[in-house]
Order: structure tokens, then sequence, then C-alpha cells
């Protein structure tokens, strides 16, 4: 069984650590911002790494679920980087959702190292990571991904291989591209139907009988209509990342996208007062902005 490094334990990372914990694997962690889930995972027999180099030492198998390129960018360069400190063999995975052209620079780098770096980004919720249930969208070198199939599996009910490096943050991006229009539109949906004078539940009701029905309406209603923000445990100041980097991979390929404009631009203005709240609360958003 691998020895596992993991850096990062906000709510995916935490429940991913956990899922680990329960396998059984030897795990050593570090934090990215909140010690406080660092404290529970060592309390459960986890070990604690003081710089990310100290960690892939102590690892065959590395993983990174953080907020940023950028924050991926440090915790892998530099003297106390984790490529400093890489074992021999060993692969690094990003289950973030970072810039494809930031994952090849890394992977090139990764690999002049003596490594393997894989892109995996995440589908689905913190609860679905409790559970071992994710979707794990993994790209790069196929003969790494071989090798380490059977612990992505110990996390997640789908995993797939989806080419070259870069590619499983390319369908990342593309995948939440759609999800974050659906939800924009949906939180629209709430607050004018309030100005049109009916009921938000009923204008769910009707729409969710038809074939636009989907899970992330599901997740907005349950806020717009229950006041239930837990069904998507996503923030908007993620969303509005996801999208900005949407937007900067379709200019890398000489396209400039039309339909993610409008979605990240909200997403964009909400964050700054709004961003550590989840996406189904855009619904608040558009209702005060309708009303101003």
């Amino acid at each position: 069984m691998a020895t596992v490094g993991f850096i990062g334990l906000g709510l995916m990372g935490n429940a991913m650590v956990s899922r680990l914990l329960d396998k059984g694997y030897d795990l050593t962690v570090l934090a990215n911002r909140s010690r406080t889930n660092v404290e529970a995972a060592v309390a459960r027999g986890a070990s604690e790494a003081a710089t990310p180099k100290a960690l892939a030492e102590a690892s065959d198998l590395v993983m990174l679920c953080v907020d940023t390129s950028a924050s991926v960018e440090a915790r892998m360069r530099g003297d106390d980087g984790v490529i400093a400190g890489l074992r021999p063999g060993a692969v690094v995975i990003d289950f973030g959702t970072s810039l494809p052209a930031s994952t090849r620079k890394l992977a090139q780098e990764v690999a002049e190292a003596g490594g393997a770096y894989l892109d995996a980004p995440l589908g689905r919720t913190p609860q679905h990571a409790f559970d071992g249930l994710l979707n794990i969208m993994c790209a790069g070198d196929k003969a790494a991904f071989d090798r380490v199939e059977p612990v992505l599996k110990d996390l997640g009910e789908n995993v797939f291989h989806l080419g070259a490096s870069g590619a499983g943050h390319t369908i990342k991006l593309l995948n939440n591209f759609f999800g974050m229009t659906v939800a924009n539109a949906m939180a629209e949906v709430m607050a004018v139907a309030d100005h049109a004078g009916v009921e938000r539940k009923q204008a769910y009701d009707v729409i969710a009988a038809g074939p636009l029905h989907s899970m992330m309406m599901d997740f907005v209603a349950a806020y717009g209509v229950e006041g239930d923000a837990s069904k998507l445990a996503f923030s908007i100041q993620n969303a509005a990342k996801d999208l900005g980097y949407y937007r900067q991979m379709t200019r890398d390929a000489g396209v400039e996208s039309v339909m993610a404009v409008p979605a990240a631009d909200s997403m964009a203005d909400a964050a700054e007062t709004m961003g550590d709240r989840m996406v189904s609360e855009m619904v608040d958003y558009y209702a005060k902005r309708f009303k101003s």
C-alpha cells in the first residue's frame, strides 16, 4: 500500500483524507490554509510535515487539493517544494481545478525530476468523498495512472483516464463552465419569479417536470425554495475562480467564450461580498441586484 502525502485539507481535501484514513493508508498531511482539519487527521493517526519537500520525502504518492494554480505552483516549486523532495518514481496528483497550461509545465518539471504528474480534478461533493464515491477525471502518463489507479478507486466511484497531461483540467473546466451557467440561470429564475409575482416553487416544479431538469437545478432550488445551501458545498469564490480559468483556457486555445461572460462577471461581483457563501446562494445576489 502506497505511502501518501496530502496537501490541502479544505472541504474536499479533508473528506478525502478521512477516506484514506478509513482505508488504512500511511498518510502524511500538510495544511494549505486552515490547521483545524490537519489536527483532526493527526489525531486519527496521520503524520504532519513541516514543508512540501518534507512531505514528498516521506511519500510514494503526493496529492494536492488546493484552491488555485498559483497555490499548486507555490507548493511544487522552490527549495522547500514537492519537486525538491520527490522520491524517484513518485507520482504527484493535482486534484484541484487548475489551468491546463500550468499543469503541462509542472508535468514536464516533475518528469525531469524523475517522477510523474497527473491532473485529476474531481466531480461530486465532499459527502461523496467521505464515502469514496467521487468522479475522478485523471490525465497524464498512462503508466503512472495504472500504478495509482487502485488508490484512486478507493477515493472514487468513477475513475477516468482522459489522455495527455492537462486533459483532465480541460474537461473539468468545461464541466464547471456548464454547471455554473446552469446554476446562475436557475438562481435568476428564482429571483425573477419574485418580481413576476409567481411562487419560486411553482416555477421550479414546472421547469423540473420537463427536459431541463438536472441535479444543479435541484441544488439551487433547495436554497431558493427551502433555504438549504448545504446541497451544493461549493463556494461562490471558487466558482468565480473556475469561470475565470475557463475563460483563460479558451483564450489559450485561440477563442473567446461567449456564454461564460455573464455568469463569470456576476459571480466575480458576488464574490466581493459573498465569497464564502455557497453557489446556490447566488439567488440572494440576483434578488438584491433586481431591487437596486
